[in-house]
């Protein structure tokens, strides 16, 4: 269709002028939106050389074209506000034909084009993103102007898009036709005077009146009052139901003008104008910013691109402009003209150089700064100073308004007036989700005001901060947990070395107190940040005090995440005698014992040393894969929670958390680039995940059929591929390319599932490790089998099948390590012959290795809770890496080798720096130890984990005694006060005494492994029995052999000397209890239990009777001088797990498997209570010194205090404290004790807790290296307590004073 020929005419008539006004750039952009000339045309029109003959072209084009043409042209007049030429051609604006009404998809017909080029509303931009959400909120609006005259605000900061979606907003058929079939009519408005106001309101008026017919025009209105009488005249009378649109309003007396009871749309930065306006209000608030695929769409329709071809600078500038359309616009339209600048205008935004990202269209302001600036300046000048204060905040920080309050010295209520004054203007933001109110900046204001108070910022804003807090807490820091207290506990450091305040950094983080407050209401990874952040700033004060402070939080972590919140002075007391963390954790510990509070020194803690640099307690149940990223700085783990996290490396900060699977995750890894994670799980599938965004990328869930077990992707960025592997039968090998929706190859070969597989260092390689006992190594780029390994070959001594169960390549990728059962291999990739064997104890088998990319190191993980290193060359171990309480899972080498993480069943990641790691010279010692107290002497008795007897002084940590290593278990000790003479039980079941033999010749010769000891020293006995049932009797510290007595038959499980040390009674796992007169080698045989002895009582001395008590449910008592059985009572269903007698010897406690405890009399031997109430299995019972109470503890953690006289329950203690194990004492409840005044009790399970016995209150906990304690043993006068735990340190502990 050509162009009607009253409006070529036109164009002819006035086709001088307007080749001498136009500027054709800014009008093709509202011609191309509008689909009327295409890209080439207008690169046709851009080549011709001067603005003059670019307007001829242009002219000639228009006049080539239809109608549409024509109305796009005068709308884009309009838009670009050349008012005096768009008027010359309205009069020939092409009629609307028949079908105009007919709509277009969205709402946009012809009619509508009209009616809004009529109006002078502006024409798409040139490039448009829709916003349906927002487009919806505001039409939904405008509807409810179909009934009734009113105001629609849509507000929001500046360059958010307010007019864009106004004139789109309108842009719909059904919206004109229903609401305003008279019309609608836009008025750019902006920063005016009255004078320009008035001109503004002229040219309106005139327009209105054109439309009409020309007896109606008049002469243009003389004044503002004038104005608005003539405009209320033609919006009530000649235009009733039309939408006035009022665009960029800043000021309320501007409104005010248009306050004519009609129908208005108003855009604004200021929320609050039409406060002083009468009529129904609604509004609308546009959101700041775009999301990152709507940025990109933008950036890829100015420079024509699809958005997958774009840059990869293109991300980076979307983030950096903070999703404002204005400014990812300002980015396009710059781009356009200059397509090869993606780097500069990206270093531009980063360096807030806003001042150069200037104008392409028409948008009023010359530069963004401009457009930003001229919010600020509308506010009174008071007001524009405390905006500047908030130049200080960091990106994305949300604070109240108390937190404002104290940094601008006014009551709350006046500051939150001003806020609500920045919030109406869009100045600032406010969640009112939160109560209080939280208030923030978007990320480009605080740009802005960063980049405009640069020379301010660094000290005097930040000073003003710290100084303003100082005195509003000059007595105490707050700890209430608030948003206000959230505030200044996260963010005094940041503004303190800001400031450069380093002497008041320095005394807040060398202060146990502030550690303290933080890390409860922050947590640990938090404190560790501020720690490695202001390091520098620290050291120059006290290198070592800031590495003292930062250990004690790396290696305390998990701990202080626990809930209740641990004392902090507590944990500090296991710090270093050294440390300053330990100075000041003594001294707080000393004042608060004064005053009544419970605190225990760990007096041994410098034999003990601790190797690993940071713990982090990432998932709820076991971790089975922990990764580093390729630049080291995080760590992704997974596991059994089904979750996928990450960390910072350095504090343990968690940075992302993704619902990753349904069922078990196994495995992670970071790609190359470190852009990608990927994870495989029990759910059959695998999946890639973008890290920064969290965002799940490609889920492979169609090819594997059973678990997935391992994942990896290639070392180099050369191809990015992944592999995985798992136990389906035969398809259990695949390489996928991520760009590909099924996997790119399938390596056949085993039939039995595959538990890992890893990439040569060139990627030439995938080795894959499988149940069949072989490693096979295939090809990358064919898939076809290169060799196979026979690692089940090397195991000749056993007809058992070997698992492979993982390899790893060295550095040079010409040698592969296998694990499998409890040896490590080392092959040759060419030959495949094996150059080294590394093999471990038969109970316990290798996990997982992996060798350093840097070293000839290898990191060996183990079930029994170890990780080693050895260094290849050598063939030699060069660190134990002890900490782990259950089996290690993963271990893995940081990609500088600096580093090493291992992870465990136990919930915790471990990171160890291998350069400081080493082989430990400490001695483990086992759990079932004696110990005497004499004054101020603890002689501690027990087996080490070389199965060597030791008797140690308890409070220097010397060992006084210490026998050759035993071929047999040494299971229980015992000692007591006689004439340097030891007893030794043994399993064969004979008794040997002996004065001449040295402790060591008698051990060669029993040949057996000692399984439970005691000691005399400078007059003690030790009686150890041992695993082959013999008992011996030891002379300390000479080692003198005393007697051997031979008769158990099994396991010697526990042994006691009488009162007067002449009498040594022994139980055993054969059954029975033996009575030995240990000098002579007599002894008695009490016989009659059908299940193990573990333990029995002494009940009384004169006459001597004994109490029995055996997994087979039965108590017996025993005449200890005959041998006579007295009483033989079914005690419980279940397995009896503990016995006590009350001190008064009135009544005995046992407690039982069937989850209940009874109390019995001793002298009628009836049960007089039964104690029910444990959900689990009651495992421990003690009676108080009194004998008037009883506690009782269960595998669930729970401890009970009862009355013995009633038997009725009197306290639960600890029962809103469930911890990370979901376990009320860390576990299982093993050993009770009162203090001689019955008012405190101690208890041992995973950890020690002390209570009050009245309240039922736990008072103080100590937190072991290790857990599952086995007993402790207690001074009379309740001051000093010794325990080991399940990794072999033994722990004095003494009450501090």
């Amino acid at each position: 269709m050509t162009m009607e020929e009253g409006a070529r005419s036109c164009l002819l008539r006035f086709r001088h002028r307007l080749e001498q006004d136009i500027k054709p750039s800014y009008l093709m952009d509202h011609m191309i939106s509008d689909g009327v000339i295409n890209v080439d045309e207008e690169e046709r029109i851009r080549t011709q050389p001067t603005r003059k003959d670019q307007a001829v072209a242009l002219l000639e084009l228009l006049l080539r074209k239809d109608n549409r043409a024509y109305i796009s042209f005068y709308n884009a007049l309009v838009k670009e506000t050349y008012d005096d030429l768009a008027n010359l051609l309205y009069d020939d604006l092409p009629q609307i034909s028949a079908n105009a009404h007919k709509s277009s998809s969205d709402g946009w017909t012809p009619h509508v084009q009209m009616v809004l080029s009529e109006g002078g509303v502006p024409q798409r931009p040139v490039v448009f993103v829709s916003r349906p959400e927002l487009l919806n909120r505001v039409r939904e609006r405008l509807y409810r102007l179909q009934k009734e005259p009113g105001w629609v605000t849509v507000f929001g900061m500046a360059g958010s898009g307010k007019s864009v979606l106004a004139a789109e907003a309108v842009r719909h058929q059904g919206i004109i036709e229903e609401c305003f079939p008279g019309g609608v009519h836009w008025l750019s408005i902006g920063q005016l005077d009255k004078p320009d106001l008035l001109v503004k309101i002229q040219s309106l008026c005139f327009r209105l009146e054109q439309s009409l017919d020309s007896q109606s025009l008049h002469r243009p209105p003389n004044s503002l009052d004038e104005a608005k009488e003539r405009l209320r005249f033609l919006m009530l009378r000649r235009y009733p139901r039309s939408l006035l649109i009022l665009d960029d309003i800043w000021d309320s007396t501007v409104l005010k003008v248009f306050d004519i009871q009609c129908r208005i749309l108003l855009t604004t930065r200021n929320r609050s104008l039409t406060d002083s306006v009468s009529g129904a209000k609604y509004e609308v608030e546009v959101a700041s910013g775009l999301d990152e695929n709507k940025g990109l769409e933008i950036l890829a329709l100015y420079t024509k691109t699809n958005p997958q071809g774009l840059p990869e600078e293109a991300r980076s500038i979307v983030r950096e402009c903070k999703g404002s359309p204005l400014v990812v616009s300002l980015i396009g339209a710059l781009l356009k003209e200059k397509p090869n600048r993606w780097r500069y205008y990206l270093c531009q935004l980063q360096q807030k150089q806003f001042k150069r990202i200037r104008k392409s269209s028409s948008y009023d302001y010359d530069a963004l700064d401009q457009a930003m600036a001229a919010s600020i300046e509308v506010l009174p000048d008071e007001h524009q100073e405390l905006y500047k204060d908030l130049t200080v905040l960091e990106k994305d920080i949300k604070i109240p308004a108390k937190v404002l309050s104290i940094l601008w010295d006014l009551e709350p209520e006046e500051v939150e007036d001003i806020l609500e004054e920045f919030v109406n203007k869009s100045l600032l933001f406010v969640d009112s989700h939160n109560k209080p109110y939280l208030y923030y900046l978007h990320d480009l204001q605080l740009d802005f005001l960063v980049e405009q108070n640069r020379t301010q910022l660094e000290v005097d804003l930040h000073t003003k901060v710290v100084r303003q807090y100082q005195q509003h807490y000059r007595d105490d820091p707050p700890t209430s947990g608030d948003e206000e207290c959230l505030y200044w506990i996260r963010f005094l450091t940041y503004h303190m070395a800001r400031a450069n305040l380093s002497q008041e950094l320095y005394s807040l983080m060398f202060s146990l107190d502030w550690v303290s407050i933080k890390a409860q209401i922050m947590g640990p990874a938090h404190l560790i940040n501020d720690y490695v952040e202001y390091g520098p700033i620290l050291d120059k004060e006290n290198s070592e005090v800031r590495s003292q402070f930062q250990e004690f939080l790396s290696l305390n972590g998990h701990q202080l995440e626990q809930r209740p919140f641990p004392d902090v002075v507590q944990l500090a007391l296991s710090q270093p005698p050294t440390s300053e963390v330990y100075r000041q954790a003594l001294l707080q510990a000393q004042d608060r014992a004064s005053k009544g509070k419970l605190y225990v020194d760990w007096l041994n803690k410098s034999s003990v040393e601790s190797l690993s640099r940071l713990v982090i307690h990432p998932h709820q149940g076991s971790i089975y894969s922990a990764c580093f990223s390729q630049d080291g700085a995080k760590i992704a783990t997974c596991g059994a929670s089904k979750t996928l996290k990450v960390f910072k490396s350095t504090s343990g900060e968690k940075l992302t958390e993704i619902q990753a699977h349904d069922d078990e995750v196994l495995c992670c890894a970071f790609s190359p680039d470190d852009r990608l994670l990927a994870t495989c799980s029990s759910d059959r599938k695998v999946k890639v995940w973008n890290v920064e965004r969290a965002m799940l990328l490609r889920v492979f869930a169609e090819e594997h059929e059973e678990q997935v077990n391992h994942c990896q992707f290639t070392n180099t960025r050369r191809q990015l591929l992944l592999a995985t592997c798992s136990n389906d039968k035969f398809l259990n090998v695949k390489v996928w390319n991520l760009n590909r929706p099924s996997s790119q190859n399938t390596m056949f070969g085993h039939f039995e599932p595959v538990n890992h597989c890893c990439f040569s260092p060139d990627d030439t390689y995938v080795s894959t490790s499988s149940n069949d006992g072989t490693v096979k190594l295939f090809q990358v780029s064919s898939a076809n089998e290169w060799k196979t390994i026979n690692v089940s070959s090397m195991f000749t001594e056993s007809d058992e099948e070997v698992l492979v169960k993982c390899s790893t390549w060295t550095a040079d990728g010409k040698r592969i390590i296998c694990a499998a059962r409890n040896a490590v291999l080392v092959f040759d990739v060419e030959t495949s012959d094996m150059l080294l064997e590394i093999r471990t104890s038969r109970l316990s088998m290798v996990q997982y290795c992996h060798a350093c990319p840097t070293s000839n190191l290898l990191a060996i993980a183990f079930s029994n809770y170890a990780v080693e290193l050895w260094d290849l060359e050598a063939n030699k171990k060069m660190a134990d890496c002890s900490g782990h309480l259950s089996w290690v899972q993963r271990v893995q080498f940081s990609p500088d080798g600096s580093q090493l993480l291992s992870c465990s069943d136990d919930q915790t990641v471990r990171l160890w720096e291998t350069t400081k790691v080493h082989t430990s010279s400490a001695i483990a010692l086992k759990r079932d130890s004696d110990v005497l107290f004499n004054d101020e002497e603890i002689i501690v008795s027990a087996a080490d984990n070389c199965n060597r007897l030791q008797v140690r002084d308890g409070m220097t940590g010397s060992v006084l005694f210490q026998s050759e290593e035993m071929s047999s278990r040494i299971r229980c000790t015992c000692m007591c006060r006689q004439p340097s003479v030891v007893a030794l039980g043994q399993e064969n079941g004979t008794v040997q005494a002996a004065d001449r033999l040295t402790a060591s010749q008698v051990l060669r010769a029993v040949g057996c492994r000692i399984r439970r000891l005691f000691t005399s020293y400078r007059g003690l006995v030790l009686a150890v029995g041992l695993s082959t049932g013999s008992v011996q009797v030891l002379e300390v510290p000479s080692g003198k052999l005393l007697a051997t007595l031979l008769g158990h038959t099994k396991t010697v499980l526990h042994c006691q000397f009488s009162q007067n040390g002449q009498t040594l009674i022994t139980s055993s796992e054969d059954t029975t209890i033996r009575v030995w007169s240990w000098q002579s080698g007599e002894g008695r045989v009490l016989k009659g239990h059908k299940e193990q002895v573990r333990c029995f009582s002494l009940l009384s001395h004169s006459p001597a009777r004994l109490l029995s008590w055996s997994f087979d449910g039965t108590v017996k008592v025993w005449d200890v001088e005959s041998g006579e059985k007295l009483q033989d009572i079914e005690a419980h269903r279940g397995a009896i797990l503990s016995c006590h007698v009350s001190p008064d010897g009135c009544f005995f406690a046992t407690t039982s498997a069937d989850k209940t405890a009874k109390l019995w009399h001793c002298e009628s031997w009836q049960c007089v209570h039964t104690l029910s109430g444990h959900q689990d299995c009651v495992r421990s019972c003690r009676f108080s010194w009194d004998s008037r109470r009883l506690a009782t503890g269960d595998d669930n953690g729970e401890i009970r205090l009862w009355s013995v006289k009633e038997g009725a329950l009197l306290k639960i203690c600890s029962r809103d404290g469930k911890d990370g194990m979901d376990s009320l004492h860390g576990g299982w409840v093993t050993d009770l004790h009162f203090s001689s005044d019955n008012s405190l009790l101690v208890s041992t399970g995973g950890y020690i807790k002390w209570w009050d016995v009245e309240k039922g209150k736990a008072l103080q906990t100590f937190y072991p290296t290790g857990s599952a304690l086995k007993k402790i043993h207690v001074s009379c006068d309740f001051s000093t307590f010794v325990t080991i735990d399940n990794i072999g340190i033994l722990y004095i502990l003494q009450r501090v004073v």
